[in-house]
């Protein structure tokens, strides 16, 4: 068992664990959001929401690492503690279609949508279910749900006050490039029209094979609108094709935020790293991909190929 490192505060291990989860190391960062619970639960100053924000931390590590059943109940936990987290709810979402529990997973990505509408994760995961439900239980697939929350105006109240809080706080500043912490307001739905239309055009010029005008078009629709995950998904296809392997790994990092069960962004993730000659994280990126779809034949083929490298 590894020894508590008392010495250091419940903030502290939960600052490493985040460390270690943005490298890829879940393993540790499992070890540390756990230190972190102990530490804080034992705290006189211990106050739900952190401790559901640590466990929440925690079921991210788990789902990473495809511990899919620990994610569940971490992300229980944590809605315990910290009713309606949006982050909680999406993490427990993935898990549960992960583990083919579709009709939880789509109760929890239509309870985030509820909370909050411009979820890009939550449209897609919504929409791959109802797909799902309707081919195993056919038209009245609805009638087999288990009841979908009422969620409180007091919890979109408090989520528009945020965003409003978040909003204000960027305005004055200078905009930082490549900074995944900084929180940006909700796009409006005007931008999100605009963002879509943009997308769309680079669609089209991925379909003559301009890849270079494309990234610039999907770079304009994700400025407008940066919850969108095909934007970043469809401009990694691009970054491959034009050979640039580590802005391609940086846009799939990006859709796995929003999205941690992608399959475009774990394939391409993976396209990118066998290029950049990184095996280990190309065989992990498979492996992911294939314990949410086991028969994508795609990545079983290339997991073939890059073993025989190994």
């Amino acid at each position: 068992m590894p020894q508590k490192q008392k010495s250091k505060s419940w903030t502290e291990l939960k600052q490493t664990g985040n460390e270690c989860f943005k490298t890829g190391q879940y393993g540790e960062a499992t070890n540390l959001y756990s230190q972190a619970i102990t530490e804080l639960e034992k705290s006189s100053k211990k106050n739900p929401e952190d401790l559901g924000i640590l466990y929440s931390n925690r079921a991210a590590s788990y789902l990473k690492d495809g511990n899919c059943g620990e994610c569940v109940k971490d992300c229980n936990m944590s809605l315990e503690l910290f009713p309606f987290n949006v982050k909680s709810l999406l993490r427990r979402a993935a898990a549960y279609e992960a583990l083919e529990r579709y009709r939880q997973a789509y109760v929890d990505y239509k309870t985030a949508l509820l909370i909050d509408c411009n979820i890009a994760a939550a449209h897609d995961g919504t929409n791959r279910m109802t797909k799902v439900l309707t081919e195993t239980d056919g038209l009245s697939w609805r009638e087999k749900l288990p009841p979908i929350p009422a969620v409180p105006l007091s919890v979109r109240e408090k989520l528009a006050q945020k965003t409003t809080a978040n909003a204000a706080q960027l305005n004055p500043t200078p905009k930082q490039n490549g900074t995944n912490d900084t929180k940006k307001p909700a796009p409006s739905d005007k931008d999100i029209k605009k963002a879509q239309t943009l997308k769309e055009e680079g669609n089209a010029l991925v379909k003559k094979g301009e890849h270079k005008k494309a990234i610039e078009k999907y770079s304009q629709s994700i400025k407008l609108n940066p919850t969108e995950v095909t934007a970043f998904t469809n401009r990694a296809l691009c970054y491959l094709s034009v050979k640039q392997y580590r802005d391609a790994v940086r846009d799939c990092d990006e859709s796995l935020m929003i999205d941690s069960g992608n399959i475009k962004a774990l394939y391409r993730r993976a396209q990118a790293h066998k290029e950049l000659k990184d095996i280990k994280a190309c065989v992990d990126d498979l492996n992911n991909l294939l314990k949410v779809e086991p028969k994508n034949t795609a990545a079983l083929k290339m997991l073939q190929e890059v073993q025989k490298k190994k």
